[in-house]
């Protein structure tokens, strides 16, 4: 399930952004017993660059994030750790 859900969020990502990098890391063995993750849900570090952040503060790129993963923050996502930039 873990590549599944790895190509789901780059898939989603990539659409969305059309990104000049992008890293999906699944952190979810860190954090094995947390009573967050029991639910099944995974635990992921994502770290994209793409011009659509330029001129976002942070807090508006990870809204522009949550918004193209849509239903997976609620279905397979529990935890998402976000490094998210425009290109220099």
């Amino acid at each position: 399930m873990t590549a599944a859900r790895i190509d789901m969020i780059r898939t989603r990502l990539s659409k969305e952004f059309s990104p000049r990098e992008l890293e999906v890391i699944d952190d979810s063995h860190l954090h094995a017993g947390h009573d967050g993750a029991k639910d099944g849900r995974g635990h992921f570090r994502v770290r994209i660059v793409a011009e659509q952040f330029r001129g976002a503060t942070p807090i508006q790129r990870h809204r522009m994030i949550f918004n193209a993963l849509g239903t997976l923050m609620e279905t397979d996502i529990h935890a998402l750790s976000i490094a998210a930039s425009a290109p220099d």
